[in-house]
């Protein structure tokens, strides 16, 4: 998603004061755009949008809304529901990607944005290796392996093959304990659910 060009923010917020602060803490390392009301962050935004900060509780279009309209266009963007309004059972069928309460410092920012990106560098590439590997083990299956061997382009496609899964194993190394590799984990032993849960 922003692999070899610069990551774009979209910070949404119908308070002016919050969203410059926002963006000039972010445009450090980033490029920021900044819209004041939903209708605004829907007309900023388009596929070049990494990722969006919204913002809830606005006046004209709500964030609820604004997620809404963007899932409905199939934008390749992640989403941080970045808000005072203190989550309730509604948010189970939001499709945002993190939940963050105001107030939010800096650093929390960067290591939302961060999180975000690289979950989504993962994807991409997990992605990419199901396709490579779908076509290696068709062309494997197929062929023999002398033909294999003299091809130049089953050749460049298992070196292709290699160096994605070295850097889905290079992402995977740099997940931590909070990370989603930790909560599959946890559904896979149901470590996470209490043998006494009722259903």
């Amino acid at each position: 998603m922003t692999k070899g060009r610069q990551v774009t923010i979209l910070v949404v917020d119908d308070e002016p004061a919050v969203a410059d602060v926002y963006a000039d803490q972010l445009g450090e390392r980033y490029t920021v755009e900044t819209a004041y009301s939903g209708e605004a962050a829907l007309s900023k935004l388009d596929s070049a949008v990494d990722v969006v900060l919204l913002d809830r509780r606005m006046p004209d279009l709500s964030g609820d809304e604004v997620l809404s309209a963007i899932r409905e266009k199939r934008y390749d963007t992640r989403v941080a529901m970045v808000t005072a309004v203190d989550p309730d059972f509604d948010i189970i069928e939001m499709p945002f990607d993190d939940y963050v309460l105001k107030p939010v410092s800096k650093a929390d920012l960067f290591q939302t944005i961060e999180q975000l990106l690289l979950y989504a560098d993962y994807e991409e590439r997990l992605r990419e290796c199901y396709s490579l590997t779908a076509k290696y083990a068709a062309l494997e299956s197929s062929k023999p392996q002398a033909v294999l061997d003299e091809s130049e382009e089953f050749t460049a496609l298992r070196a292709e093959l290699e160096e994605v899964r070295a850097e889905l194993d290079e992402l995977t190394d740099s997940f931590d304990a909070t990370d989603f590799e930790l909560l599959f984990r946890n559904f896979e032993t149901d470590e996470s659910i209490p043998d006494n849960t009722q259903f």
